[in-house]
């Protein structure tokens, strides 16, 4: 059956692979892709996808305006990836983050609540949970309780909570999932893999932080973007999903795969201080979406990552005009001050 669907975020980073992926995947539906265009949403990021989606350049905070969008027609599912999304950003301007991640969330979710919307999805992150000590065994499952420790994590809580609230207070009939990093085309150049395969291609440092045996869990945006679209399918109502591989890699493990793919000598990695609030370590318990869902991932590490290192070597003209958009650099944590691009 045919359906209308709603992606905020859309013409971000995971937003637009997530549409992508809808239109192959259901392409009997409905896409209205809604975006608010700030530094990292990128129109081009939907290119070649014009005249089989309807784009909204809205902010989901604009109540007046989303509710004029949704409210002219019956909408099946909103999957919700409007985020500020920088951790380092949001140590020199948290504001930003609270306010399109928290109150954004929860205008969107009223809006959504008075015109009856069939399903609310929200994207969350792993770095809700706080961090993992580096020779913890176990991940974290969705019982876990919170312990964000950057404002941007704490503004991913937030929203989360909202979420819940509405399906306990109202009966929303909403979803959440929690993801681990992601890797994969189209991603906004401040994020590490990016950064460091375009500095890598530009002869410039590759920046690690001082805690170089950190690590990450690692997924490809194309099993990230399979999930969501399972977890609304066939996910219980009032439910929470991890999506993760337990797939994990430092940060000097992952610019050593960059440099390798490249064929870059080492000399090119930097350490540099730690970010204020670094976490250690973030390990997502999947279990539960392959028991009740069936979802596993289907990308390999290290074989999605030298594929996303290849796409940016290979789509400089994605990436270049982007740089000058970067609103931090990674060397100016001693001071704690925002040091911007020229």
């Amino acid at each position: 059956m045919a359906r209308t669907i709603v992606v905020t975020g859309a013409a971000g980073f995971i937003g637009g692979n997530l549409v992508r992926h809808w239109r192959t995947a259901r392409p009997a539906d409905t896409i209205i892709a809604v975006d608010a265009l700030t530094y990292a949403g990128d129109l081009r990021n939907l290119a070649g996808l014009e005249d089989e989606i309807e784009f909204a350049h809205a902010d989901i905070g604009g109540e007046e305006r989303m509710l004029t969008l949704l409210g002219d027609r019956e909408i099946d599912v909103v999957v919700n990836l409007a985020a500020e999304s920088h951790n380092s950003l949001a140590v020199v301007e948290p504001e930003r983050f609270f306010r399109t991640n928290v109150l954004g969330t929860q205008v969107l979710l009223d809006v959504c609540r008075r015109v009856g919307v069939g399903r609310f999805h929200h994207v969350s992150t792993c770095e809700v949970y706080g961090d993992l000590p580096l020779d913890a065994v176990e991940g974290f499952t969705e019982a876990d309780p919170y312990r964000p420790n950057t404002p941007y994590s704490a503004s991913k809580a937030g929203a989360d909570h909202l979420v819940r609230a509405y399906h306990s207070t109202y009966g929303m009939p909403v979803t959440i999932s929690n993801c681990a990093n992601n890797h994969g085309p189209y991603q906004f150049p401040e994020k590490v893999l990016p950064l460091f395969v375009t500095n890598a291609l530009a002869g410039r440092p590759l920046p690690m932080y001082a805690s170089t045996r950190h690590r990450r869990e690692w997924i490809s945006v194309a099993d990230h973007c399979a999930a969501i679209e399972t977890i609304v399918a066939h996910g219980t109502v009032g439910s929470t999903y991890h999506v993760g591989t337990g797939e994990e890699a430092s940060i000097e493990e992952l610019a050593d795969l960059v440099l390798d793919e490249l064929g870059l000598p080492g000399s090119l990695k930097t350490v540099v201080p730690d970010r204020p609030g670094h976490d250690r370590r973030y390990l997502l318990d999947a279990r539960k979406i392959r028991r009740e869902l069936g979802w596993r991932p289907a990308v390999p590490f290290e074989a999605g990552v030298r594929e996303t290192i290849r796409w940016y070597r290979d789509n400089r003209a994605w990436w270049e005009p982007l740089l000058s958009r970067r609103l931090v650099t990674e060397d100016a944590w001693p001071n704690r001050a925002l040091t911007r691009f020229c």
